[in-house]
């Protein structure tokens, strides 16, 4: 099984201009994304901006970089440029890290390629982690994933999903321990599935629930939905973010 890693990394974050060239440890913000996606073990690893100084960051540390589009309205749809421009072929894996992603597990990003090759029903792969407090249940910032017995995505929800409704809030309450769900976003594509994905309307559900996964699942598309082998990290959206990576990287 090999798989690629595609990274799209905006500049013109609304909390954060500039995100993706911020300083860590010494280093900018993408400049670790790249590096967990290299020890990754991937094939090829590109970063997809729609920034010349991000092309020229990306560059400068040895990255290949693909200068996108500037009017994609997600990552996703930026991965699709970088997935038509290369000719990729539609059986080929691939793998959207985010660039505000820099304390990903590399083992997380091998995992979800593994994961949707080892499954052929599936169109896209994404991972999960149990849910450890009930302020992340209720947090609608803590996206929820129910899953069937095959693993395969019911729903996704900023709401405390399934709804217990005679047992309260308490994370055993109708359930076993350890079996409420949050989602990690980090997904695999097969090629042909990102760019039917990509080319669908945008669904009411979506709307509703700012949740673009959920375009996939109201066209009938299936999503995998693995445990993840470590957690997933902080993600940077904020300077509070920020400095709570620089501090746990430069340890």
């Amino acid at each position: 099984m090999t798989f690629k890693v595609v990274i799209p990394a905006r500049h013109g974050a609304t909390r954060l201009p500039g995100k993706p060239l911020r300083q860590i440890a010494g280093k900018p913000m993408i400049w670790h994304v790249w590096r967990r996606a290299v020890e990754s073990g991937a094939a090829a690893v590109v970063i997809a901006t729609d920034h010349a100084s991000i092309v020229a960051a990306a560059r400068e540390f040895g990255a290949d970089v693909c200068l996108t589009a500037a009017h994609h309205a997600s990552g996703t749809d930026r991965l699709a440029e970088v997935c038509a421009s290369r000719g990729w072929a539609d059986g080929q894996i691939v793998v959207n890290l985010q660039g505000d992603e820099p304390a990903m597990p590399a083992e997380n990003v091998r995992r979800v390629a593994e994961n949707l090759a080892a499954e052929p029903l599936a169109d896209l792969a994404t991972l999960c982690v149990p849910v450890g407090r009930v302020e992340e249940l209720l947090d609608h910032n803590v996206v929820k994933v129910v899953r069937d017995a095959r693993d395969f995505a019911l729903y996704f929800s900023r709401s405390p999903i399934p709804w217990h409704r005679d047992g309260g809030f308490s994370l055993d309450a109708g359930m076993p321990p350890g079996k409420w769900y949050r989602h990690v976003g980090l997904y695999a594509y097969r090629v042909g599935a990102l760019r039917r994905f990509a080319a669908l309307p945008v669904a009411d559900l979506e709307q509703v629930e700012r949740l673009e996964q959920l375009r996939a699942l109201t066209a009938g598309m299936h999503i995998h939905v693995g445990q993840a082998l470590a957690l997933p990290g902080i993600g940077v959206d904020t300077e509070a973010d920020l400095a709570r990576v620089e501090q746990l990287l430069a340890s």
